[in-house]
């Protein structure tokens, strides 16, 4: 794994190596965590190089033309980006320990729950930005309680400890980054609120992906800071 981010004017790396897959990932970049944490889950060999999403590469285009992560690349050059593409990819290409459901019918229902999820995302990011020019949320926030309303519904109704079940899926990884932020955003008030979510991110925090890709809240903190100034040193 790169340990720095790679920035403008360096070089990009060598040729993936055979029985390897490469990921392009920003170490704090909520998207890339849900192909790292399906990596970790499928025990799946790879290796990480960090783009500087806020200085990158010329060549990163060359990998995904819209400049973002994740991105995986294979050593026959196949490349593979947008995070429920990568997600879906590694669960078909690595059958072992499947994390989509077999059932058509399940598979998109889950599928469905991430979409709902996605009108979720940007309320997160509205939130924050709005506290920052010291704005009034509470608008805001009835919103983002209104669009949760709806997971914890999912959860109470199924009383499964997971979205798709009694064990991880590939649903609890894609919604999970969201709220592994939510303590550094200053939003767990919004778990008091959601007790099923709550029981459920409690339980998610006992996962061996999650353990393995997690960062600490002050750290995120910092991304958050330096992230707001545009400030390169935000993706270090």
């Amino acid at each position: 794994m790169s340990t720095k981010a790679l920035a403008k004017g360096c070089l990009a790396p060598g040729p993936v190596p055979e029985g390897t897959i490469r990921l392009y990932s920003m170490k704090y970049c909520p998207y890339a965590q849900r192909t790292r944490l399906v990596l970790e889950a499928k025990g799946i060999k790879h290796e990480t190089i960090n783009i500087n999403l806020l200085d990158k590469p010329d060549w990163f285009f060359e990998k995904n033309p819209l400049g973002l992560v994740p991105v995986l690349e294979t050593s026959s050059n196949q490349l593979i980006y947008e995070s429920p593409i990568t997600c879906e990819f590694l669960d078909e290409s690595y059958p072992e320990r499947r994390l989509l459901l077999a059932d058509p019918y399940e598979k998109a229902r889950q599928k469905m729950l991430w979409e709902h999820f996605s009108k979720v995302i940007g309320f997160i990011f509205k939130i924050v930005t709005a506290r920052k020019s010291s704005e009034d949320t509470s608008k805001l926030e009835e919103e983002f309680q209104s669009k949760l309303g709806y997971f914890e519904q999912h959860l109470a109704e199924a009383k499964t400890r997971f979205f798709g079940g009694d064990s991880v899926t590939m649903t609890d990884y894609m919604l999970w980054p969201w709220f592994e932020r939510l303590d550094a955003l200053s939003l767990t008030k919004f778990l008091d609120l959601n007790p099923a979510l709550r029981t459920w991110t409690q339980a998610m925090l006992q996962d061996a992906a999650v353990k393995a890709t997690i960062n600490e809240t002050q750290a995120y903190k910092r991304f958050f800071e330096l992230y707001m100034q545009h400030s390169p040193e935000a993706c270090e």
